[in-house]
């Protein structure tokens, strides 16, 4: 579940009080228990991404803390792509990481203080290909089988708040058995 070394770490950390599509480094942010990054449109308690606002706006937000694996970065710019951390909407860039192959429910406890809870995978929209066009299929693919695997990260619920900046470890906790395979949220 963790890279070279077993070093898994926070490479960069993010957020934008407005609904874009990227976001803006930070040194460091601030995650609020049962709410999310603080400063960023999508914390609250509450669902706060626009279309799932539109359809329902009294949704619990299982989408408080977008995290994505810079291992993603590194294979989409061998495609062709041009995407830094931040660029794809996400607010903490991890590295030695393999997040989509936690379950739902596995803890991620992100520096000192902060613990943010894995509710399920990003579900990329039409916005990753005004982005760069192109890039919603390098972010999705199909295994032997036929199944749909996106790539574009996951999402989680704030347990603990704290500060997190680039350089804190990541410490795993998976959920008791059986677990749960990610699916979009």
């Amino acid at each position: 579940m963790s890279g070279a070394a077993g070093m898994a770490a926070v490479l960069a950390v993010h957020r934008s009080s407005r609904h874009d599509f990227s976001k803006f480094p930070e040194a460091a942010v601030r995650l609020m228990a049962g709410l999310g990054v603080e400063g960023d449109a999508h914390a609250g308690v509450t669902v706060q991404h626009r279309s799932r606002v539109a359809r329902d706006p009294s949704q619990p937000n299982l989408r408080q803390v977008h995290l994505l694996h810079a291992e993603l970065f590194e294979e989409l710019q061998a495609g062709g792509f041009t995407v830094r951390p931040g660029d794809l909407g996400e607010n903490i860039t991890t590295r030695g990481v393999d997040l989509l192959a936690l379950p739902a429910g596995t803890r991620l406890h992100l520096g000192s203080e902060a613990v943010v809870e894995i509710t399920g995978l990003r579900n990329p929209c039409s916005q990753i290909d005004r982005f760069q066009q192109g890039l919603m299929a390098a972010v999705l693919k199909h295994d032997s089988s036929g199944q749909l695997i996106r790539k574009a990260g996951v999402m989680g619920v704030v347990l603990a708040g704290g500060d997190v900046g680039a350089g804190d470890a990541i410490r795993i906790a998976l959920p008791p058995s059986p677990h749960r395979p990610l699916v979009p949220v």
